[in-house]
């Protein structure tokens, strides 16, 4: 089997459910509306047909839509950046708003171009979202920011509920599949989030399938740990076109389930592990117990709303 079939053909257990219901497409509709992007759409996530069709969790790309790297796993477009959009955070609040959202997560293309990486922006979308929607939980998935703590500070004044950065491979991969990111940076990143935030969860993630070997995902499980990562999520790399790297191979279920297995052992507090899971797939059912208290505090008021079908009004 050549590299150019093993792009083509794709395990059984690949293969997804395509469902375009109302929600979905009313989802869809709303989003260009509202000029946004999703990481969802971006980065041709294979869960958005259950997470938008069931009013699951929705992960909202700001900064715009073209990022400053070119990492060669990801299909966001690389180029010159967006100018700033500080009327951003009010249509992702009030989007969040007419979704219904309990959970949201917050990515955003690398901005290297700009001093704070974004920072500043970031955290305002997380307090304007937690001002129109107070009952909902807020997951943030920020860049390295080219390991400036100081952005970094901006960002966690914010008070997320869930801090999320990604390491996406082992070390010895990462110079190949990460443009400008750094392994042990990224490691730094989140452990002076814990500095900053004890009580914040940290969450972190990789793909398999680009070369790496078992004992290296083990290996990289010890790094997070290390650095004082509360959860991980396990997911098999796709090819999202012939230009980005090939998938060396695929990995069985049970594969997953085994190494799901060992991160809890481990002392992972929770771990999604499969091979459609990405960084934010089940992102809701992660929250910290903390979290989900001061969530029900409010969701009270939002319990008639919950249980009433979306009416979308463009």
């Amino acid at each position: 089997m050549t590299k150019q079939q093993e792009y083509i053909r794709k395990p059984d257990w690949l293969k997804i459910k395509i469902n375009t219901n109302k929600t979905y497409t009313g989802l869809k509709k709303l989003m260009r509306n509202k000029k946004l992007n999703t990481v969802c759409e971006e980065a041709r996530c294979p869960n958005i047909h259950e997470c938008w069709s069931e009013r699951k969790t929705a992960t909202f790309m700001i900064l715009g839509d073209t990022c400053t790297r070119g990492c060669r796993f990801c299909a966001v477009k690389t180029g010159l950046p967006n100018e700033l959009d500080w009327g951003e955070p009010q249509r992702v609040a009030e989007s969040v708003t007419i979704m219904g959202l309990k959970h949201v997560v917050i990515t955003a293309v690398a901005r290297d171009d700009l001093e704070d990486g974004g920072a500043a922006v970031f955290a305002e979308t997380v307090r304007t979202i937690r001002r129109e929607n107070p009952g909902c939980t807020i997951e943030i998935l920020p860049s390295d920011m080219k390991g400036d703590y100081k952005s970094l500070h901006t960002l966690m004044d914010s008070s997320p509920d869930i801090f999320n950065h990604n390491i996406e491979t082992v070390r010895r991969l990462t110079k190949r599949v990460r443009a400008r990111a750094m392994y042990d940076r990224s490691l730094q990143l989140l452990q002076r989030v814990k500095e900053i935030a004890p009580l914040t969860p940290t969450k972190s993630s990789i793909m398999v399938g680009l070369g790496e070997t078992k004992d290296e995902i083990i290996q990289a499980m010890d790094d997070l740990l290390a650095h004082d990562v509360d959860i991980m999520t396990i997911g098999q790399y796709l090819q999202p076109t012939k230009k980005h790297l090939f998938v060396e191979r695929y990995y069985h279920p049970d594969e997953f389930v085994e190494l799901k297995e060992i991160a809890l052992a481990k002392g992972f507090r929770h771990c999604e592990s499969g091979p459609l899971v990405r960084s934010s797939y089940h992102a809701d059912e992660q929250v910290s117990q903390a979290s989900v208290q001061r969530r029900i505090k409010y969701m009270k008021g939002f319990e008639k709303q919950e249980n009433q079908e979306i009416d979308f009004k463009f």
